[in-house]
């Protein structure tokens, strides 16, 4: 789609957008919700401490880092680390902290989700074009299939960005 700003033309990405919103794919929600085994599984539980350290991005980023390179899948890892590190940020910032993380891979799929201490839905901002902040979410939707939040019973919610995940 193509815009006039200020008198110069702009192209804007028209690539598929993910879908956003509370129902994640058929198969995670028997595994968040359902408590069903899911396949291949990695979790990471953050400390309390460690909630809202800045340091936690890093650790979750060499979480991701490692279990795909022992599930054989290192072509995603470096667009999983981004995704997992706009999850673990936005569950510091707007969620009371993160409370775990965790990578599902099912049938070509990768799922990274986190949970925090917040019952409130992620929002995406619409930022100025000088902020600091406020593209995160946006990020992960330009880079996963699908995202979204679901609040199962209890204090928490689940944050999940799902990407497709190549590999044997």
């Amino acid at each position: 789609m193509d815009h006039q700003i200020g008198g110069m033309m702009t192209t804007f990405d028209a690539r598929p957008r993910a879908a956003t919103g509370p129902v994640p794919p058929p198969w995670l929600a028997a595994v968040l919700l359902g408590g069903r085994p899911g396949g291949r599984e990695a979790l990471y539980h953050f400390h309390e401490l460690s909630a809202f350290e800045p340091a936690s991005v890093a650790v979750a980023r060499r979480f991701v880092e490692r279990t795909l390179r022992e599930w054989h899948a290192p072509e995603i890892s470096f667009d999983a680390q981004l995704v997992v590190s706009e999850l673990v940020t936005n569950a510091m910032r707007h969620g009371g902290g993160a409370l775990h993380l965790r990578l599902l891979a099912h049938a070509g799929d990768l799922a990274c989700v986190v949970s925090d201490y917040s019952r409130t839905a992620p929002v995406p901002a619409a930022p100025g074009v000088f902020a600091e902040f406020g593209r995160g979410l946006a990020l992960v939707e330009g880079l996963t299939r699908a995202w979204g939040w679901i609040t199962p019973p209890g204090p928490n919610k689940f944050v999940w960005a799902c990407m497709a995940m190549t590999g044997p």
